[in-house]
């Protein structure tokens, strides 16, 4: 994958449990491998624009990340095969701002099947933890494979640190689809992230720039306002524990 990919997408929050809480909004992200990606103009990796990629934001602690070498180090910790092609799935920066709540590295073999997922997740209190997860067998990753991860990081203070994830990915050349379903007893939450996917051009940043003027910005200002309604209808607040040890979890 030589060029980098725009998907103008939909993300859905559904709240489990007693009290319901459902949004939906528009999102941007980018997928590209980033050893070999070539941008339009108004993008760039590892160096300022409109729209971009740096490896410091991904593959390690924000802002201290090393990108794909993180990734291989990953791998290779946990007893799994190099990779031959590393995507990364994450919404860029905007004329320097970023904050993506999560991000994906996607590996894929020799054939370009998908073969294991990071799932990189950051809260908005700065601190960020990663779920590695495949399928049992280490066979290609199908639309149909429910992969699944044990949830040991706050994310957000009206959840428990508990409970599981169960992640299902469907990545095509036209278009791309995430389920990510987090249970903990009764409560838990649905996130979706789904859209089409095309080779991004400055007319797609420069349309993404006038619907969505903020970025990242208006990522994080949602989050909030989600918070608040949240307070509003009486759900308990959690205070942040201390992130877990390790980086990385199964």
């Amino acid at each position: 994958m030589t060029g980098v990919d725009h998907i103008a997408g939909q993300t859905f929050h559904g709240r489990k449990g007693t009290v319901q809480n459902r949004f939906r909004y528009s999102v941007d992200y980018v997928l590209l491998t980033p050893e070999t990606a070539k941008g339009p103009r108004l993008f760039s990796h590892n160096r300022a624009n409109l729209f971009g990629i740096r490896d410091r934001d991904h593959g390690g602690a924000p802002g201290h990340g090393t990108g794909i070498a993180w990734v291989r180090q990953v791998l290779a910790t946990h007893g799994l095969p190099a990779p031959a092609r590393i995507d990364l799935l994450a919404q860029p920066r905007l004329l320097g701002h970023v904050f993506n709540p999560v991000s994906f590295w996607l590996c894929h073999d020799d054939d370009g099947a998908l073969r294991v997922v990071i799932a990189e997740v950051t809260n908005t209190f700065g601190d960020r933890h990663s779920y590695l997860v495949h399928r049992p067998d280490q066979c290609p990753i199908t639309a149909e494979d429910h992969l699944t991860a044990q949830k040991i990081f706050h994310v957000s203070p009206f959840q428990p640190v508990g409970g599981g994830y169960r992640f299902r990915f469907d990545i095509r050349p036209d278009r791309i689809g995430i389920w990510i379903d987090f249970s903990a007893g009764e409560n838990g939450v649905i996130a979706t992230l789904t859209g089409p996917r095309r080779p991004l051009t400055n007319r797609a940043i420069l349309w993404a720039c006038l619907r969505r003027p903020f970025g990242a910005r208006r990522v994080l200002a949602l989050i909030f306002w989600q918070a608040l309604k949240l307070r509003l209808k009486g759900v308990a607040y959690r205070p942040r524990p201390e992130p877990p040890a390790q980086e990385v979890s199964r």
